[in-house]
């Protein structure tokens, strides 16, 4: 599907724009990581365009481009500690300026938008999960199921979401069949909470930790209205800032990617068209 539509899409996109190619000042290409599929297949593009109109090339992280994911909302205010979670990742980031990062932690095993997904698919909702997760949540009664929040007290800034996933399991294994729609919803809210009280109270550890003016969420999750209302809250009780970024911009999108080689390209950082893409590695040692 990437082979057959990107190059038409690009053609879309110049069109709506009323741009050519040779318009552009360079072309911004995601290296990595991710599906070492779809990585060749843009960054194979993203160099033949660059080389047939004489264009400069800037690789970017796929983490980088959801990190800065919120300069597209605001210019950030830095130093800050940007909670980065998806269905593939849930790790704390010390960013003292663009371009400079610092993991402070991580998973330890599940990502956070993981255990969302399998909530889901236990619950008989559609995929992606998260999003009616978020939903039900909303209509959840409060104390019909106590889930676990692993590593919650525990002084490292990491994360576990296995336990809670294997504690979901057997607790929705042991309900009655079918499923109703309000033991949905309960279950949906206790699961959000065990997961939002586990990644705030961690982000502002790491936040009292290093000082910084600022917080911010990146991935998917950070969609997630529960997760975005308590750290707001929580940002304004502590005195630091934080803006949530829009929502279109929290999935994988072209625009925080096109933002980060524009950083890039404005620090004089260039790739040659020997540039690889990689499907692991962190954010701390690219570039």
């Amino acid at each position: 599907a990437h082979l057959v539509n990107l190059l038409p899409l690009v053609d879309v996109l110049l069109a709506r724009e009323r741009l050519r190619l040779g318009d552009l000042d360079g072309i911004a290409v995601t290296a990595g990581p991710g599906l070492i599929g779809a990585l060749l297949v843009g960054l194979s593009t993203g160099k033949a365009l660059a080389m047939a109109h004489d264009l400069p090339l800037v690789g970017v992280h796929h983490i980088e481009g959801h990190i800065l994911a919120n300069a597209l909302t605001e210019d950030m205010v830095l130093p800050a500690v940007v909670l980065v979670v998806s269905g593939g990742h849930t790790e704390l980031i010390h960013m003292p300026a663009v371009g400079t990062y610092e993991r402070l932690g991580a998973t330890l095993d599940d990502a956070a938008g993981e255990a969302f997904d399998k909530t889901a698919k236990l619950l008989g909702l559609p995929y992606p999960g998260g999003p009616h997760i978020d939903r039900l949540a909303a209509q959840g009664r409060p104390g019909i199921f106590a889930f676990p929040r692993p590593l919650l007290h525990d002084k490292r800034l990491a994360f576990s979401f296995s336990g809670l996933k294997t504690a979901v399991r057997t607790a929705v294994d042991g309900l009655p069949r079918p499923l109703d729609e309000q033991t949905v919803a309960d279950v949906s809210r206790e699961v959000q909470e065990a997961i939002v009280d586990t990644l705030t109270a961690k982000l502002f550890a790491a936040a009292r930790r290093t000082h910084v003016r600022a917080v911010y969420l990146a991935g998917g999750v950070a969609a997630n209205g529960g997760l975005r209302d308590r750290v707001a809250a929580e940002a304004e009780r502590r005195g630091l800032h934080f803006r949530p970024p829009e929502r279109v911009y929290c999935t994988d999108n072209a625009a925080m990617i096109a933002y980060a080689g524009y950083c890039h390209f404005l620090a004089g950082k260039r790739d040659s068209l020997a540039l690889d893409s990689f499907p692991r590695g962190p954010v701390t040692s690219w570039r």
